[in-house]
């Protein structure tokens, strides 16, 4: 089999990072993987080891807290957790680049010493609250307001709205949710975006019910209601009329990191075929032996090769300044259908035994879906694609 990582681009340190990644999926998520699933809840004591492992600090210097990696060396260790628990991966992509990044790269001194030592060491996680009832694809629809008021504490935002689907808001260590809100009106009507920091347990915002999901019952998603909400005027992240640009640059890192998930959601499928076709024997030989079992499976490897070197490329030319816009919108499109097709392939190899939510194809089969939505439609890909190829969608 083609190995896990592939050659391209990637160091010894970024390989050994994969491999104890990867040991780490199979030793301590894995087994632990259908009980919290079925339970439908984080396991927080799995997330403080990831902690201690380095892995909510990979992409940051040492100077916060972090391992001084790179890009790359996050969406390896989210890929290599992906192969076993989806929702495990998820709540480490969203976690850094949702939870962490915003922060890290347009908070002040202040803000950074008082929310990045305990998020990148996996004490804590955080939150952006981004997506609406009628705000997702279409960012810009944003209801959720803010305004300035002046009062004996300080100058406050008091912040009105509500959110959907935000994950990581909701767990027992969440500290912060950063949210987005309409903060004024430009001279042409266009709404002013900013980011403000929220923090958990502030009075009105409240933590909606957890979602009863298809799959990723192990992530933590919450809706938002926020009610007189008030933090102070200190708490705006990065410049006021700036958020709908920052954003839009975290969904591109995101989308990446994304891809590396979906693609490890497909080599987890093709793994768990793999072994099953070797095994199983009907009709006194191995089912791997049947030509069209093979063929499948020889198809779902080539959906991971391709899906791993889209995300690679993508994540190659981020860390190196170039524009890297589209070619995230190809890693994720293509391996989301990638996690989806393996899913289903993966699925039918295994018969009956695909549709029992013990197995862990079952399970990815469920989870896959979400691949083709989180972080960006498919159609909402397609089009940036045209749109990078100069046609209009």
């Amino acid at each position: 089999m083609i190995a896990d990582t592939s050659s391209t681009a990637l160091t010894d340190r970024q390989r050994k990072l994969s491999q104890t990644v990867r040991e780490f999926a199979d030793e301590v998520v894995a087994p632990a993987a259908y009980q919290y699933d079925t339970e439908r809840r984080l396991p927080i004591e799995i997330i403080h080891q990831m902690g201690e492992l380095g892995l909510f600090g990979l992409p940051f210097p040492t100077e916060v807290g972090g391992q001084g990696e790179d890009y790359v060396s996050l969406c390896l260790a989210v890929e290599a957790l992906a192969r076993v628990d989806q929702s495990i991966a998820v709540t480490l992509e969203a976690g850094v680049g949702l939870g962490i990044m915003p922060i890290y790269r347009h908070g002040t001194d202040a803000q950074r010493e008082q929310w990045l030592p305990d998020l990148v060491s996996g004490r804590a996680l955080g939150a952006f609250g981004l997506t609406e009832a009628g705000a997702g694809s279409d960012a810009g629809a944003t209801r959720t307001t803010a305004r300035l008021e002046s009062g004996a504490a300080g100058d406050e935002w008091v912040i009105d709205g509500s959110k959907q689907f935000i994950t990581n808001s909701g767990t027992p260590i969440t500290s912060v949710v950063t949210i987005t809100a309409v903060t004024d009106r430009r001279d042409d009507g266009t709404p002013e975006l900013s980011t403000i920091l929220v923090p958990a347990g502030t009075p009105g915002l409240t933590v909606g019910e957890s979602y009863d999901k298809v799959g990723w019952h192990t992530s933590d998603t919450h809706p938002l209601t926020l009610e007189g909400v008030r933090v102070p005027a200190s708490n705006l992240l990065g410049e006021r009329g700036r958020g709908y640009a920052n954003f839009l640059r975290a969904l591109d890192e995101g989308r990446i990191a994304f891809a590396a998930l979906a693609t490890g959601a497909a080599q987890g499928c093709l793994e768990e075929a793999v072994r099953y076709a070797t095994e199983r024997e009907v009709f006194g030989h191995a089912i791997g032996q049947n030509q069209h079992i093979a063929f499948t499976i020889a198809r779902m490897q080539a959906r991971v090769h391709a899906a791993r070197l889209c995300w690679l490329d993508a994540a190659q030319k981020l860390i190196h300044g170039k524009p890297f816009k589209a070619e995230a919108s190809v890693a994720k499109l293509t391996s989301g259908e990638a996690a989806m097709a393996n899913a289903r392939d993966a699925s039918q190899i295994f018969g009956g035994y695909g549709f029992l939510n013990e197995n862990p194809v079952a399970r990815h089969y469920r989870d896959a879906k979400v691949l083709e939505v989180g972080e960006g439609t498919t159609e909402v890909q397609l089009m940036i694609i045209a749109r990078d190829l100069g046609l209009t969608a």
